[in-house]
């Protein structure tokens, strides 16, 4: 036992052997813990995945590997408190504090990342099961400024930590800012223009929208631009900035789509042909599976310069544009055998010569006609 005793108490670069062992001991022991740690928190996982709230599975999974390797870290922390550290000619006591004090922030900061990845992949999920798109756009671009602002927040805590002058860069870095927020205002206008896009979601990506003199489909909402397919198969990047000045017809947003057109019979038909043709078309709106009947117009309208006018107003089920006109074209040939089945003709412009008189004598027509 003495052989023993002597041989921890015996020194090694000015420290007792038993110093040493016992900082080894605090490092085995940090790492034990990190491993019973991990054990505990798969015992919680299992819990949590047993609840009906989602939010304790995201913490518990975010808050897993820092605890563990904080535990780690405690047991090096131990450790180097064990061990005499020289404070002169540098203090290597103080460094170390630093370091570790900066390495909790670091396991701070990677926390809260981990909880923002959790939050935001279970609020995609919620997006994915929705009918907008704009919420499956919004779900990254919320993830990545969060994760943005963390990781300055941590570097900015680090440096204060390890004694820099963090007010002065904060200054520096207020005024670099301000240049900047100058020099690119257009930036930042569309960058509020996109937020405004979708907080007010006045359209989504697919929908058919016009704006001034650009018209076709959304294929791409950016933070500073918005892509457009026009029907000419061109694509147009609008900046986002338009979208809150300029008004916007999102043409997919409508629940019904409009036929108005006016058809004229020729003036020999009869009032009573004329009554029963307008009576015809409205059956022919109310027995089309494809046209709205809540409500439509068909009245005798007008006393056109050659024809009888009639107007027709009313609604089709549907919004697409295909299925409209093939429905529009539908209905307008079932007029047209309407008209033809009752005997009526449709008017075409005419003009009618009323001559007041005639020479007497027929030798000098003949003498005056063109050769």
């Amino acid at each position: 036992m003495e052989t023993l005793l002597a041989f921890f108490k015996a020194e090694l670069l000015g420290i007792a052997l038993w110093v040493y062992l016992a900082s080894l001991g605090a490092i085995v022991a940090g790492f034990v813990g990190k491993k019973l740690v991990n054990i505990i928190f798969q015992r919680l996982q299992k819990l949590t995945a047993k609840t009906a709230v989602e939010f304790d599975d995201i913490f518990i999974s975010a808050l897993d590997k820092p605890v563990e390797w904080g535990v780690a870290l405690g047991g090096v922390f131990i450790a180097l408190l064990i061990l005499p550290l020289p404070e002169e000619p540098i203090n290597f006591a103080q460094f170390v504090s630093a370091m570790l004090s900066s390495a909790a922030l670091v396991l701070m900061v990677w926390f809260c990342i981990r909880l923002v990845d959790g939050i935001t992949n279970w609020w995609g999920k919620k997006a994915a099961q929705t009918e907008s798109r704009l919420d499956d756009q919004l779900v990254p671009i919320i993830r990545k400024s969060l994760k943005a602002f963390l990781y300055v927040i941590g570097v900015v805590l680090i440096l204060q930590n390890l004694g820099y002058s963090v007010s002065s860069l904060l200054a520096g870095l207020g005024i670099g800012g301000l240049a900047v927020a100058m020099a690119a205002k257009d930036t930042v206008a569309n960058l509020f223009g996109s937020l405004v896009i979708f907080l007010d979601k006045p359209f989504q990506v697919g929908d058919w929208i016009e704006m001034s003199s650009v018209e076709g489909t959304v294929e791409e909402i950016g933070l500073r631009t918005t892509r457009i397919r026009t029907f000419a198969n061109s694509r147009i990047s609008v900046p986002n900035s338009s979208f809150t000045t300029d008004a916007v017809n999102n043409w997919s947003q409508m629940k019904k789509r409009r036929i108005k057109m006016t058809i004229g019979v020729t003036y020999s038909t009869p009032s009573t042909k004329l009554n029963d043709l307008v009576i015809a078309i409205r059956q022919l709106i109310a027995d089309n599976p494809k046209i709205r009947n809540d409500f439509y117009l068909v009245n005798f309208d007008n006393f056109g310069s050659s024809s009888l006018d009639i107007f027709i107003y009313c609604f089709t089920e549907t919004t697409n544009w295909g299925e409209f006109l093939q429905a529009k074209q539908e209905f307008m040939l079932s007029i047209m055998d309407t008209v033809e089945s009752m005997g009526l003709s449709f008017a075409f412009p005419t003009q009618s010569v009323h001559v007041e008189s005639l020479p007497q004598d027929k030798g000098v027509l003949l003498s005056q006609r063109p050769r």
